[in-house]
């Protein structure tokens, strides 16, 4: 079966180019996001349940089914394994053919990249903070306001909500400073 993917976006709203391309490739169902949000996607779930071996999914764009890069390499491996073809009208990939098969490898390749200079980068800021002296992670709690609450507890005359309440430190930091003390 031929499936249809479409999802508004700036340049096609109401999703009529869309509509158009994807009828002219003989999709037998079409399936119509009605949100533009990359996290409520309700058909594209819809869609990835209905699929089967054998089965196509044609989009008019690579951003009509995903946000991200790795989103689309992760929607090309499932589909992969499910022995599904994705072709992109505009963009002019299609996975059943050898050209598809490299072109999303190369992808995997340079998202893998992305992920690896995105970690290095970190990694490497985090090390340099450490080597010039500065603290990385949260902030620290104020010592008045650690203090003060170590002193509500060992007076036992508070509850723990009463000294999180009027010092501001959570329970957890509470009970992580008095392991510290004793």
């Amino acid at each position: 079966m031929i499936f249809g993917y479409a999802r508004p976006f700036s340049q096609d709203i109401d999703m009529t180019l869309q509509t158009k391309a994807l009828e002219n490739k003989g999709c037998d169902r079409i399936y119509y996001e009605q949100t533009i949000s990359p996290k409520d996607r309700p058909e594209l779930d819809h869609l990835l349940h209905s699929i089967n071996t054998g089965d196509q999914i044609i989009v008019y764009k690579f951003y009509s089914i995903a946000d991200s890069t790795r989103h689309l390499i992760e929607l090309v491996q499932l589909l992969q394994q499910k022995n599904v073809q994705l072709i992109s009208i505009i963009d002019q990939v299609d996975t059943s053919t050898n050209e598809g098969k490299v072109f999303f490898k190369l992808m995997k390749s340079v998202g893998d990249f992305q992920y690896d200079v995105l970690s290095e980068s970190t990694k490497a800021g985090i090390y340099e903070a450490k080597r010039k002296g500065k603290n990385t992670g949260r902030p620290r709690k104020p010592d008045a306001n650690v203090r003060r609450a170590l002193d509500m507890y060992q007076s036992k005359k508070y509850s723990i909500a009463q000294i999180t309440l009027e010092t501001g430190i959570s329970k957890t930091t509470l009970y992580r400073y008095l392991e510290d003390e004793g």
